[in-house]
């Protein structure tokens, strides 16, 4: 008996199951933690349940249909595959293979079940990203309905078209890992579902103190590291460029968290380095990077962690105070940190692919797989970057727009006022620091003390802390 199949190595099954389960990571606990410290006390618990939710609910709809939409067979033209299941045996246990990438690549050497969960964490952090968008006012029920919805009509697309053989794939976009698929559409779609929604209470957005920033340090800690797998495991081999990947990633990472913290340092309120100053700065270099980790050279990594974090900087400084960005309550900052960042890494890649950074080596008469970009004689990748951006923008901006407007003639998409006075208590009956009072007031406090009646978590305020206002 032979517990391998001829077709598999189990160094690159190992790797890219690991790294599976290091961007699995980023969403549970890290994303969970990071976000659920950055809100206000009274929104940790929902922001943890929504964190985990759309991590369960894109799992599931990822094995029913909506892989073989992202990487099967062609369905309406180039646009996006055929819907169909995965959760047999050959779904699980055969070779892995994207139909339309057969014969461009190497055959794979792990199993389709690899590759089903591998795409599936990508997937799933996609929503989970802009979270940070509506957080503090979206219901948690259109969060459960809104989430099977968008993976299904954006994000599956988003994947097709650049990672499944789709029409930007055949046109040579490059995205190594997400830089358009993942941030951009997260940053755009949160973007327009933040404005969708309305926003927070004006009460919260003057009073937007993180409760916890030892467990945002924890969160953002396993992000960044998370994030080796999630640019090294994109080559979908346990390869050499699999570890420039990985490099570059901490690279390009640390140059933007330096340079963000120096601008504070140098024009930022109050002209001193914070820490969540750094995070954003962070962010964006993880971001910016994730569309070229495998094409670019060391030299590229660097520029590309600047440029992107100092970009952001100015963007979240400046360009937040003008139309439309001062009219839409994005409560995180996602259309900066995920959207521009995401934006400008995969333009970036249009100037600074290395043709010598080869992900694929050649066999005999076959060339090399590699990119190119303007700087190295191929203009033309900027102009496709260009038009693969805007697709992505322009497709989930509408896809979004048009569900909630859709949801919302079901339910509303509001947490009423009263409840949003009140935060995790009111929705989820749970709140998470039980040691410490609610901060409520007014109608808020009535509200509390109905609902303590029925719930063990819930206990009538007696003073106002001075965290939340």
């Amino acid at each position: 008996m032979d517990p391998y199949a001829s077709w598999l190595t189990s160094g690159d099954n190992a790797w890219q199951m690991t790294a599976a389960t290091l961007v699995g990571l980023m969403s549970i606990p890290a994303l969970a933690v990071l976000y659920g410290g950055i809100v206000q006390r009274k929104w940790a618990v929902n922001t943890m349940m929504m964190v985990f939710s759309a991590f369960c609910l894109t799992l599931i709809v990822w094995v029913l249909w909506a892989f073989k939409m992202g990487f099967g067979s062609p369905w309406i033209s180039t646009f996006v595959g055929k819907p169909g299941t995965v959760v047999g045996p050959a779904g699980e246990q055969a070779q892995a293979s994207i139909p339309l990438l057969s014969g461009l690549m190497p055959k794979f050497r792990f199993p389709e079940g690899s590759l089903v969960y591998f795409q599936f964490v990508f997937a799933a952090i996609t929503p989970i990203l802009f979270v940070g968008s509506v957080i503090g006012r979206i219901k948690f029920k259109v969060w459960l309905i809104f989430v099977p919805l968008w993976i299904t009509f954006a994000y599956a697309v988003n994947a097709f078209l650049l990672w499944g053989g789709g029409f930007w794939a055949q046109k040579g976009a490059l995205d190594f890992s997400g830089g358009y698929v993942i941030h951009l559409a997260a940053g755009v779609s949160g973007f327009v579902a933040a404005a969708v929604v309305g926003p927070r209470l004006q009460r919260d957005r003057e009073k937007a103190v993180p409760n916890n920033l030892l467990f945002i340090a924890v969160g953002a800690g396993i992000l960044w590291l998370g994030w080796n797998g999630f640019n090294g495991g994109d080559p979908y081999f346990a390869g050499a460029d699999a570890a420039a990947a990985v490099l570059n990633t901490n690279l390009a990472t640390a140059v933007a968290l330096m340079t963000w913290v120096i601008m504070d340092m140098i024009g930022g309120p109050g002209r001193k380095a914070t820490f969540l100053g750094g995070l954003n700065g962070m962010i964006c270099g993880l971001v910016g990077i994730t569309p070229a980790a495998g094409y670019v050279n060391g030299f590229g990594a660097i520029v590309i962690g600047f440029a992107c974090s100092f970009i952001v900087w100015f963007a979240w400084n400046f360009l937040s105070k003008v139309p439309p960005f001062n009219k839409v309550d994005d409560a995180l900052g996602v259309v900066y940190t995920h959207g521009i960042a995401g934006l400008c890494g995969g333009l970036l890649v249009g100037l600074l692919a290395d043709p010598k950074m080869i992900v694929y080596l050649g066999l005999g008469k076959n060339p090399s797989i590699s990119g190119s970009g303007l700087f190295y004689g191929h203009a033309h990748q900027l102009l496709v970057q260009l038009g693969a951006a805007a697709t992505i923008i322009v497709w989930d901006a509408v896809v979004t727009f048009v569900l909630l407007k859709l949801i919302g003639l079901v339910i509303k998409l509001r947490i009423p006022d009263e409840d949003l006075e009140i935060g995790d208590v009111a929705v989820h009956g749970e709140e998470a620091y039980p040691s410490e009072e609610l901060a409520l007031s007014g109608v808020g406090a009535s509200r509390a003390a109905e609902l303590a009646t029925g719930s063990q978590q819930a206990r009538a305020p007696e003073r106002v802390p001075h965290e939340d206002g």
